[in-house]
């Protein structure tokens, strides 16, 4: 009995642990789609000089403060992300939670080669707080 018990935990562990491990970002994946893949495409190259890339972007560390509110609020400055300029307007998606966009950012964060930090909800929920409108 006791042996059964303690197959059984280690089968449900195995079976739903590894499970929630393969992609803990699914969440954020299934938002940048539904937001953000229409510029930026599925594997976050951008847009040639129109829209600028998110994978291998320098920018997603150098300036990690402002993504949450560049997500909600969007974005009407040039900036500069790989060397190159890009000017077009971006829009912002006031109606997502910050729930929502700590997902979207880990997900940018951690695919297409970017290995940069995971945001964590309260710095993002204070991030939101700062921004200026």
């Amino acid at each position: 009995m006791k042996v059964f018990r303690v197959l059984s935990a280690v089968f449900l562990f195995l079976f739903f642990g590894l499970k929630c491990q393969q992609n803990p970002y699914r969440e954020g994946a299934r938002l940048y789609q539904v937001h953000c893949a229409n510029c930026h495409m599925d594997d976050g190259a951008g847009l040639s000089a129109l829209i600028p890339p998110l994978a291998g972007s320098g920018f997603l560390k150098t300036h990690r403060e402002r993504l949450p509110c560049i997500l909600k609020y969007g974005l009407k400055d040039t900036i500069q992300v790989n060397g190159k300029q890009y000017a077009e307007q971006m829009p912002g998606v006031p109606t997502l939670s910050a729930v929502h966009i700590t997902n979207i950012l880990n997900y940018i964060q951690t695919s297409w080669g970017n290995q940069e930090q995971p945001f964590r909800l309260d710095d993002v929920e204070a991030l939101l707080e700062a921004c200026k409108r």
